[in-house]
């Protein structure tokens, strides 16, 4: 649809649409209708709908939120390695700890006054991110770190 609202001709956006398909790996369900997806699927057709414009930067706010853990994590791969080959600037917007660390280059944390920065910490990881990497001490010290300065945020209710 963006592209079709762009004026794009049609051979070129099934062309198009036929690329982003097979980048977030669903090539096979191209006919599929939206009541035929799982939440994953759905998840993966919104990216390449947000890739189709060719962004250069991209605002996630909770992509997985509503997915199981099996499904975040898998996502989570995928989307890092979309990213990683196509080189386009995100912000994610997440409550999950792991998430951040497994997807960012920092993590920022905010204050409990809406709008306010407590913390910036910065996700010293390879730029190419295996799953087992969420195993390594590296990983689990960061998502440490960020537990950490967590605590030190004053809640208010």
């Amino acid at each position: 649809m963006p592209l079709r609202l762009r004026k794009v001709p049609r051979e070129e956006r099934t062309l198009i649409a036929e690329k982003l398909a097979d980048l977030v790996g669903l090539k096979h369900a191209l006919d599929y209708y939206p009541r035929q997806l799982s939440g994953g699927m759905k998840m993966r057709a919104s990216l390449a709908r947000s890739l189709s414009l060719n962004p250069q930067l991209l605002l996630l706010d909770e992509p997985f939120g509503a997915l199981d853990a099996i499904s975040r994590n898998r996502l989570n791969e995928e989307l890092h390695a979309i990213h990683y080959a196509e080189k386009w600037t995100a912000i994610l917007v997440t409550h999950s700890i792991q998430e951040a660390v497994f997807l960012s280059d920092r993590v920022i944390l905010l204050d409990s006054q809406p709008g306010r920065i407590h913390k910036i910490i910065p996700v010293d990881l390879p730029d190419e991110r295996p799953r087992s990497i969420r195993e390594s001490n590296q990983y689990q010290h960061i998502v440490a770190e960020i537990n950490a300065s967590l605590s030190e945020i004053p809640i208010q209710i």
